[in-house]
């Protein structure tokens, strides 16, 4: 890993939200002391992916308000419930691989049991069922986790390769962007 930097993480917060307003990097390499390479290699993705979720927010915000409000509603209490229903399964991802890494110790324990120079003595086979049965157990306790994971790594992959769509949310000015952000973050 490379050399600690001279500058707080509230210091390189602080330049991230700067960046994301508008300000230049040099100007902010000059302020910090830092050079503009560091800003680009640490700030200068974030600040693209902040502009990107700024945009969406935008966007959402813009489609929400184009609803009649009966219908923006039926929409924020659905997103709710999109929420709840995504912390729910996560938790359930969580504790199946708890499980998971729990039935997988017993089995390896249970491994211990198997005679290896007689496996088709009576106790040895009766040790590879529960070995067998725990394994089992543990890759099905495993596969709401797994499940997880490979819809994350695919929606990933999706994002990565779409081509970037032009929308209703598009080339938002910085000033649209803050505002955008401080009316989020005054909902929370």
């Amino acid at each position: 890993m490379g050399r600690p930097s001279k500058l707080s993480d509230k210091q390189w917060s602080e330049i991230t939200a700067r960046l994301v307003a508008g300000e230049k990097a040099a100007d902010l390499a000059r302020e910090y002391g830092v050079s503009k390479t560091s800003i680009s290699t640490r700030v200068s993705k974030r600040a693209e992916t902040i502009h990107s979720v700024a945009n969406q927010v935008v966007t959402a915000e813009r489609s929400l308000a184009m609803l009649p409000v009966s219908e923006q509603l039926i929409a924020v209490n659905l997103a709710s419930k999109l929420r709840a229903i995504s912390d729910n399964l996560a938790s359930a991802a969580q504790y199946g691989a708890q499980t998971a890494h729990r039935l997988s110790a017993l089995a390896n324990s249970e491994v211990a049991k198997v005679d290896d120079a007689n496996p088709l003595a009576r106790e040895s086979v009766e040790a590879m069922k529960g070995v067998a049965v725990l394994t089992k157990l543990a890759n099905d306790s495993a596969s709401i986790a797994l499940n997880l994971l490979n819809a994350n790594k695919d929606t990933i992959k999706e994002l990565n390769s779409e081509e970037p769509r032009s929308s209703v949310g598009a080339n938002v000015s910085p000033e649209q962007l803050k505002e955008a952000v401080q009316s989020v973050q005054a909902k929370f």
